[in-house]
């Protein structure tokens, strides 16, 4: 036997006769020091767990959407609040059934730990209905809320708040929202919880019925103060792109207002939070090729990052987790990118769409219209061929008129052509049936604040509310509370 292995095996036997030798007063008042150690080790364990929890998701952004966003508003020598984070890993995003997810599975491999097939949201392969740790939450008496600068009801928020076969069943994800009884619901989609689309019931009003505030604009929202209870819907569907805010005269709040509302509105309860902020539009901007709201929209993703670290600051309770559930168009600040021309660009793709002439006779845009729009807000002159082009593609393969906003993404490939932006060619996007141009890559995620050293490395999706539920110490497995 090593020596050193026989020298400690001798010093352990010694250590064991002199430990038999103490007398028994000696060991009652080992005792009650083991206990003092003990309650004193599980009160530090306490302080350690993290009351509150604010999860902030950039819908579809990954190294390239942050590159291009930090060179158009910092600079190359600037830097984004998110990766001022102090621990940091990369994310596999793939989803049950392909490598490339949509953000329905996306969200909801992160909310519930469990790999679902593209288009389910809040629902496993089978249909089986999931927890997320928006539930898990509220089963322990913490507050919960979503927000997003999409709809309420999109795949995201959807993910966390619902259980559906299909992420389009919009209104059936609202009156979930309703019947999960979550405490603050801020973006758009007010379109889905009007009668019309409620088999004639009024769901604003039910909410009301409930006790929560309801406000529909900016000023309402800022005007609100000490509400436990909060329903905000900006906008019939979608909210508007930053770009256009001034172009439709909009009475929008940022993501930063409505963030900042609900952490005032959540903090109120003193047994903690759970808080998802979606900067959904990043991923609008990246199918559209959108170079300047890819910029906007991130760079007000980040700031809004900023201000839940400020707000975090000296905190001793709160763990904040910045990541994204998949990346959109294979974005990439490429060398010949035209940073100056593309800060000009003065609304977004899809505005651009709904100025121009639509010739219903010949089943196209007029070449004129098309042409001046796009040299009024883009400062891109398109030839006559690329216009040609322009009106082939915003039809698909059955020869079907796309929706106004894919046909925005396509007229956004030739601005983000023009101006030298990287991004996935049109074509490929036109054939990613499932996704519309998402792609595989790994996303970055950033956390800060109690147990933020918990992410580092590679993790997969489904590792991120596990993680969590360990580190608040609550009794959770993948999709499902344990009870």
């Amino acid at each position: 036997m090593n020596r050193w292995f026989t020298s400690l095996a001798l010093l352990g036997l010694s250590g064991t006769l002199l430990v038999g030798c103490n007398n028994q007063g000696e060991g009652e008042d080992e005792q009650g020091t083991d206990e003092k150690e003990e309650q004193e080790a599980e009160q530090v364990s306490n302080d350690a767990m993290p009351k509150n929890v604010i999860m902030m998701i950039g819908d579809g952004m990954a190294a390239g959407q942050m590159e291009v966003a930090r060179l158009l508003e910092h600079g190359m020598e600037g830097e984004l609040h998110m990766a001022e984070l102090t621990d940091a890993a990369w994310m596999n995003t793939f989803s049950n059934d392909h490598w490339a997810t949509d953000s329905a599975a996306g969200g909801t491999a992160i909310s519930s730990s469990t790999k679902t097939d593209n288009g389910r949201a809040g629902t496993g392969p089978d249909g089986e209905p999931l927890d997320s740790v928006a539930d898990l939450f509220k089963e322990n008496g913490k507050s919960v809320g979503l927000i997003s600068n999409n709809t309420v009801t999109d795949a995201t928020p959807a993910s966390f708040g619902a259980s559906v076969d299909h992420r389009s069943e919009t209104p059936g994800i609202a009156r979930h929202l309703f019947e999960n009884e979550y405490d603050v619901l801020l973006g758009g989609g007010k379109g889905d919880f009007i009668p019309e689309n409620q088999g004639g019931n009024d769901l604003i009003q039910e909410f009301i019925d409930e006790g929560y505030a309801f406000v529909e604009d900016r000023d309402e929202l800022l005007a609100e103060e000490d509400t436990e209870k909060l329903l905000g819907l900006f906008h019939p569907s979608f909210m508007n792109y930053k770009t256009d805010y001034d172009l439709y005269d909009s009475n929008e709040p940022s993501l930063n207002e409505m963030t900042e509302i609900a952490l005032d509105s959540l903090s109120q309860n003193e047994d903690g939070f759970f808080l998802m902020v979606e900067g959904a539009r990043i991923d609008h901007a990246s199918h559209a090729a959108d170079f300047t709201n890819i910029w906007q929209e991130t760079i007000e993703f980040d700031y809004t990052v900023g201000d839940v670290m400020d707000w975090a600051e000296g905190r001793d309770d709160t763990l904040v987790v910045v990541l994204a559930d998949h990346e959109t168009m294979g974005v990439a600040a490429s060398e010949t990118m035209d940073k100056e021309g593309l800060r000009e660009v003065s609304a977004s793709p899809e505005y651009m769409v709904n100025q121009m002439e639509f010739d219903d006779e010949a089943g196209e845009y007029a070449s004129e219209s098309v042409k001046s729009v796009v040299e009024e807000y883009a400062g891109v002159s398109l030839t006559d061929e690329e216009i040609a082009n322009f009106n082939e593609y915003i039809y698909n393969q059955e020869g079907e008129l796309l929706l106004p906003h894919e046909q925005a993404w396509e007229l956004g490939s030739f601005i983000a052509r023009h101006y030298g932006a990287g991004v996935m060619d049109r074509e490929i996007r036109a054939n990613s049936y499932e996704t519309g141009g998402h792609t595989g890559n790994m996303v970055p995620i950033f956390a800060d604040g109690i147990g933020s050293e918990s992410f580092n490395g590679v993790m997969d999706n489904t590792d991120v509310v596990q993680r969590i539920a360990e580190l608040a110490e609550l009794d959770y497995e993948p999709g499902e509370i344990i009870e």
